[in-house]
C-alpha cells in the first residue's frame, strides 16, 4: 500500500481519534473535488476543470486512525489533445469497506461547440482494477459445517460515462460511476442494474472583478443516488484565483467540509480539506481529511481562461506581440525620417556657401541674431510637423491594425459558423440514416412480435383444449365413481337405524343424516327454527309416499362419512339422536 511521507505527516498532526465502525457507501466519495482531478466526478470536467497538461494527486481518509492506509487515492495526468478534446491516465486505490480496489483509469472527453455560448461535452472514465477483500489481517475461525468465502483477486473493467452542457457560465452535468462493468474472473456483470450510481450537478461561474481576470466564484448543487442507501444531496462553493483557492460544502450524509490551497510559481499547487459528520449516523465519527496537489507542465499562458470574456490568454499574447511589432516598425520609420531630414539640412548648407557670405555682407540690413531666431523657429516648426506626420502615421497604422484584427475575428467567426453548419448537416444526415435504420428495425421487431403472439395464442389454445379434455376425463371418472358408490349395497350394522329407498321423488342419491321426521307442519317449522338458533343450517325434503317432512343435518356420498358424522354427534354440534336415510337411483 502507498503511504506518502508528507501526507502521512500532515494527517498525523491533524487526527487523534478512535477507530470507527460506521459502514461506508459504495461510491468513490469524490464529491468535494472541485479544483483538481474533477474529472473523477464527471469525465467531461477534464476539458475545463482540470489544468491542461498537469499531474494531480488526491487522497482521502474516511473516519480512520492515523495508522490506517488512505481510504481513497488517485494520481492522474491530464492534457488537451486539441481545442475540442482532452485525455488523461491515472492510478487509483479505493477501499469500499468490503473490497479494496487497485488499478488504473483512462479518461477521454470531447466538446461540441454550437456557438460561443453553448457547448456540449461527452466523455468517459474507464477503470480496470483488481478487487480484493478489504481486510484479511484477522481471519475468523472457521465454523464446522458452514462454508467459508475464500479471498479472491477479481479483475474488473468498469466504464463511467458522463455528459455536460455549458450555456455561457452555467453548467449542467450527469454521470454514472458504474453504468457498465464486467468481472472477468467471474465472467459476469460485477453489479446488478439496481446497484448503479448516478450523479447530477448544476453550477454557475460568477467572475470576480479583480486584477486577475480568471478569478471566479462557482456555487454548485448535486444529487447522487446510492444503491440501498439514502440519496446524497449536497452543495459546495469554490473561490479560485491564479494564486490561491478556497471552498466550502455540505453533504447530507458526510457532513460539512472546508478546504483551501495555494499555487507557487504559477505551477505547483497544494491544498487540504477537512469534513465533519453532522447527520445522526456519522456525527460521532472522526473527521475525514483530503489532500490535493497538482503540478502544471505546460506554458503559463495556457493555464487558465478569462471567466468574464471567455477568451484564452493565448489570444491576448498574440495580439500583444503584433502590437509590439507595429511599434517597432513605427520607431524604425521615425528614425529613418530623422536621419533623412538631417542629411537634407547638411546638403543644403554644403550646396549654398555663398548665401552665408552674402548674409554676412549685408549684416547692416538683417541682424544675425534675428536670422538665427528665424532659423530656430523654422526648425521647431519642421520638427512639430514631423511629429504630427509621425502621429498621423501611427494613427493610420493603428486603424489598419484594428481593421485587420476585426477582419481576422470576422474570419474566425465565419470559420466557426461554417464548421457548426457542417456539423449540424452531418448530424442531421446521420439522424436521418439512424431514423431509417430504426424504422426497419422496428418493422422487423413488430413482425417478430406478431408471429410470437400468434404462436403463443396457438400454444395457449392447444393447452386450453388439453386441459378441457383432461378435466372432462376427470369429471367422467368422478361421476363413474359416484354412481358406483351409489349402486353399492350397504349392510346395516346390528342395532343401527337405517332406511333405503329407490327413485324417491327426484331426491339426490346419497346418505342423509336424519335428525327428525314430522307429519305436522307446525312442529316441523319449530324444529327447523331451533336448529338455526343452535347454529346449525338444517335441511329438509318431503316424501310424498308417506306425506312426512324429513329434517336432516347433511348429505354424504358414502355410508362411512354418514356413520362418522352420526357417531361424532355431527362433530359435537347436535346432541340429539340421528339415523341414516339412503336414496338410491335405479
Amino acid at each position: 500500500m502507498i503511504k506518502p511521507t508528507i501526507v502521512f505527516a500532515i494527517l498525523l498532526s491533524l487526527v487523534c481519534a478512535n477507530a470507527q465502525n460506521e459502514s461506508l457507501p459504495a461510491d468513490l466519495r469524490q464529491h468535494a473535488l472541485t479544483q483538481y482531478n474533477a474529472s473523477l466526478f464527471n469525465p467531461t470536467f477534464s476539458l475545463n476543470r482540470n489544468n491542461p497538461q498537469s499531474v494531480s494527486f488526491w487522497t482521502r481518509w474516511q473516519w480512520q486512525q492515523i495508522d490506517v492506509d488512505p481510504t481513497t487515492l488517485f494520481l492522474n495526468y491530464t492534457r488537451n489533445l486539441g481545442e475540442a478534446s482532452a485525455a488523461g491516465v491515472g492510478f487509483f486505490q479505493h477501499n469500499t469497506g468490503i473490497y479494496f480496489n487497485t488499478g488504473g483509469a483512462l479518461n477521454y472527453a470531447y466538446q461540441i461547440e454550437f456557438n460561443r455560448l453553448i457547448k456540449l461535452s461527452v466523455g468517459a472514465n474507464v477503470f480496470g482494477f483488481i478487487q480484493q477483500l478489504a481486510d484479511t489481517r484477522f481471519p475468523v475461525n472457521p465454523i464446522p459445517g458452514i462454508p467459508q468465502s475464500a479471498p479472491t483477486d477479481d479483475f474488473i473493467l468498469q466504464v463511467a460515462p458522463g455528459i455536460n452542457l455549458n450555456v455561457e457560465n452555467f453548467s449542467m452535468s450527469l454521470a454514472s460511476e458504474n453504468l457498465f462493468d464486467y468481472n472477468f474472473t467471474e465472467k459476469e456483470s460485477n453489479t446488478a442494474n439496481s446497484d448503479k450510481i448516478f450523479m447530477g450537478m448544476a453550477s454557475y461561474d460568477f467572475p470576480v472583478m479583480a486584477s486577475d481576470s480568471t478569478a471566479y466564484v462557482r456555487p454548485a448543487i448535486y444529487l447522487r443516488t446510492i444503491p440501498e442507501q439514502q440519496n446524497q444531496i449536497g452543495m459546495n462553493a469554490l473561490f479560485s484565483t491564479q494564486k490561491y483557492w478556497a471552498q466550502a460544502g455540505y453533504n447530507n450524509f458526510y457532513g460539512i467540509s472546508v478546504g483551501a490551497g495555494g499555487t507557487v510559481l504559477n505551477r505547483f499547487s497544494l491544498g487540504a480539506l477537512v469534513e465533519f459528520g453532522t447527520s445522526g449516523s456519522v456525527n460521532s465519527t472522526d473527521p475525514s481529511f483530503e489532500i490535493v496537489a497538482s503540478y502544471f507542465l505546460g506554458k503559463p499562458e495556457n493555464r487558465r481562461k478569462s471567466v468574464a470574456s471567455g477568451i484564452d490568454d493565448t489570444n491576448e499574447v498574440v495580439i500583444l506581440d503584433q502590437n509590439e511589432l507595429t511599434m517597432q516598425e513605427l520607431r524604425e520609420q521615425l528614425k529613418k525620417a530623422q536621419e533623412a531630414q538631417a542629411n537634407k539640412e547638411e546638403q543644403e548648407v554644403n550646396e549654398n556657401p555663398n548665401e552665408e557670405r552674402s548674409e554676412e555682407l549685408v549684416g547692416n540690413q538683417i541682424d544675425v541674431e534675428e536670422q538665427k531666431r528665424i532659423t530656430a523657429e523654422q526648425k521647431a516648426a519642421e520638427r512639430q510637423k514631423r511629429k504630427e506626420e509621425v502621429a498621423e502615421a501611427k494613427e493610420a497604422k493603428r486603424k489598419e491594425n484594428e481593421k485587420q484584427k476585426a477582419d481576422r475575428l470576422a474570419q474566425i467567426e465565419k470559420e466557426r459558423d461554417d464548421k457548426l453548419n457542417e456539423q449540424i448537416a452531418r448530424i442531421e444526415k446521420q439522424r436521418k440514416l439512424d431514423s431509417a435504420v430504426n424504422a426497419k428495425k422496428m418493422e422487423a421487431i413488430e413482425k417478430a412480435a406478431a408471429i410470437r403472439e400468434q404462436q403463443q395464442a396457438a400454444i395457449l389454445k392447444e393447452k386450453q383444449l388439453a386441459d378441457q379434455r383432461m378435466q372432462d376425463s376427470l369429471d367422467q371418472i368422478v361421476q363413474a365413481a359416484k354412481e358406483l358408490e351409489q349402486k353399492e349395497a350397504v349392510a346395516p350394522l346390528p342395532g343401527e337405524k337405517y332406511q333405503e329407498v329407490v327413485n324417491e321423488d327426484g331426491l339426490e342419491p346419497g346418505f342423509y343424516l336424519i335428525a327428525n321426521v314430522f307429519g305436522t307442519k307446525k312442529y316441523f317449522d319449530a324444529f327447523m327454527l331451533d336448529l338455526t338458533k343452535k347454529g346449525i343450517q338444517g335441511k329438509s325434503f318431503f316424501r310424498s309416499a308417506n306425506n312426512y317432512n324429513y329434517a336432516y343435518l347433511e348429505r354424504y356420498d358414502t355410508i362411512d362419512q354418514a356413520r362418522k358424522a352420526r357417531d361424532s354427534k355431527f362433530n359435537g354440534k347436535y346432541a340429539g339422536k340421528t339415523w341414516i336415510f339412503r336414496a338410491v337411483k335405479k
